[in-house]
């Protein structure tokens, strides 16, 4: 009796393609399948035609990124919101490339590193009302150049703004010493009416000014460009 052979169970080749993946989905790759395979092998629902649209945009965004492009990457990303709402599925990683553009297309402020930039940024944060940030900027002043009165009268027109009228009338004290012009322009200042009332304000614009001991020349008066009230 001839013995039967059994056939030899076709082997099926593993397939080589990957996963979709919608941040890195081609036009191509996405146009031969009409639906996402579901677990267990079944078909999941089918794309939508805006889908490779909204990925080929957002791949764009993506290069543009890549190349430091951020405002025009953040314009590419910010389309495919506006464009693609119904693709929600995209939108998580679009908001999140989108916060890295808007953050690298921020230009950073740079902190002022000499005495005539920290009198500027301070004359900046008195005329915004930033006081204690004028102060840090003219506290660095006074420590690099401590005979600069303008520096140290700016620092009187801060205290006096904050109600510290003990460090107003110290920091006032010291500019008129090293130029008597500033007890004119302290008596017409309006930034100084918080001291008006206060007996040692007005003492130290009634005392003649001391002789200067120091031979370096005087600095200009420079007062405050602030606007009108």
């Amino acid at each position: 009796m001839t013995k039967q052979r059994r056939p030899k169970p076709t082997k099926i080749p593993a397939s080589r393609s990957s996963p979709v993946n919608p941040s890195r989905a081609t036009t191509r790759e996405s146009a031969g399948r009409g639906s996402v395979p579901a677990v267990g092998g079944s078909p999941g629902p089918p794309r939508r035609s805006t889908y490779i649209e909204a990925v080929a945009l957002y791949e764009r965004g993506l290069e543009a990124l890549q190349r430091h492009d951020y405002n025009g990457a953040a314009d590419m990303l910010e389309a495919v919101l506006r464009q693609y709402p119904e693709e929600k599925e995209l939108h998580e990683r679009v908001r999140l490339y989108l916060s890295i553009c808007r953050r690298q297309a921020t230009p950073r402020e740079t902190a002022p590193q000499t005495v005539d930039e920290r009198l500027y940024a301070s004359t900046l944060a008195l005329n915004g009302g930033q006081y204690d940030q004028a102060i840090a900027h003219l506290r660095l002043v006074r420590d690099e150049d401590p005979d600069n009165d303008h520096a140290l009268y700016m620092l009187a027109v801060a205290h006096a703004q904050r109600g510290e009228h003990a460090e107003a009338i110290a920091h006032l004290e010291r500019a008129i010493a090293l130029n008597p012009e500033n007890r004119a322009l302290a008596r017409r200042d309006p930034d100084l009416d918080p001291l008006h009332d206060d007996e040692t304000f007005r003492q130290a614009l009634d005392t003649p000014p001391a002789p200067r001991t120091s031979t370096a020349p005087r600095r200009p008066l420079r007062p405050l460009r602030r606007p009108s009230r």
